[in-house]
Order: C-alpha cells, then structure tokens, then sequence
C-alpha cells in the first residue's frame, strides 16, 4: 500500500513539474540598459507627426503590416508574417525641444501557441533605425 501510494505522488509530482516554466531575470538592471541602449535613437527634429509617418513608412518597407498607430500617444504597432510572427512597437516621444526619442521592441513567435519571446539581439533594430534614418532624410529632402 505505501509503495502505491508513494509512487502515485511521484507521479503527480512529476506530472506537474513538467507544467512549471523557468524563469528568467527579466529586471537584471545591467541586461536591461543594455538592450535599451541599441532600442533606442534620437533624431534631431522636432516634428513628431512626421516622424510617427516616417515609422509607418518604415515598417511598411520592412514588410510589416500595421496593427496600430497612435497619434497622441505616439505608438506604432506592427507584425512582419514570415517563418514565424515578428512585432514590432516603436515609441516617439520628445527629447528636449528639438529633439525626438525613438524607441523600438520586437518580439517573435515560433508558432501560433507560442509564446512572444523578446528580440535582444542588436541586429534588427540597427537594421530598422538605418532605415528609419534614410526615410526622414528622404523626407527632409522632399523626395517620395
């Protein structure tokens, strides 16, 4: 009777140990300035509007297709399809009085069910911020 009993347990703990998830440091400060330092650009411009369009158009030359745009608050949402989903939100906000502050997060999931796995790697967004920096040249320069 104790050996059924024992292993009866030992099978329920192993059944929902396989439920538990490993966590991560989400708030480690260090990791964090980090990832925020290669998220982040400012732009010498004050016009926030144009801005939030040059995001749009960037996105969109990227091949996301946009979920969200948001005028007051400054936000722009988009998901790039491919192998599997990428999102992308960019933030603009105001640095000073003739200065901008971009912020981009992205995030990719693997499958439907998966879930959204933060993009730390500084690859994508250097490659987003080369973009974003030609589209408001070409736009100061009035060329479409």
């Amino acid at each position: 009777m104790k050996k059924i009993l024992l292993l009866s347990l030992l099978a329920g703990a192993g059944t929902f140990s396989g439920c538990l998830t490993t966590t991560r440091h989400v708030f480690d400060a260090g990791d964090q300035v980090q990832v925020r330092s290669y998220q982040t650009r400012t732009f010498e411009i004050n016009d926030r509007e144009k801005t939030l369009r040059a995001v749009i158009a960037t996105l969109q030359d990227l091949g996301f297709v946009i979920d969200k745009a948001d005028a007051t608050l400054g936000s722009v949402s988009g998901t790039k399809l491919a192998r599997y989903e990428l999102r992308m939100t960019v933030t603009v906000r105001p640095r000073g009085a003739k200065q901008l502050l971009v912020r981009a997060n992205a995030q990719y999931k693997a499958s439907p069910v998966a879930t959204a796995v933060p993009i730390e790697d500084p690859g994508p967004y250097q490659d987003f911020f080369a973009a974003l920096a030609k589209s408001l040249f070409l736009e100061a320069q009035q060329v479409d």
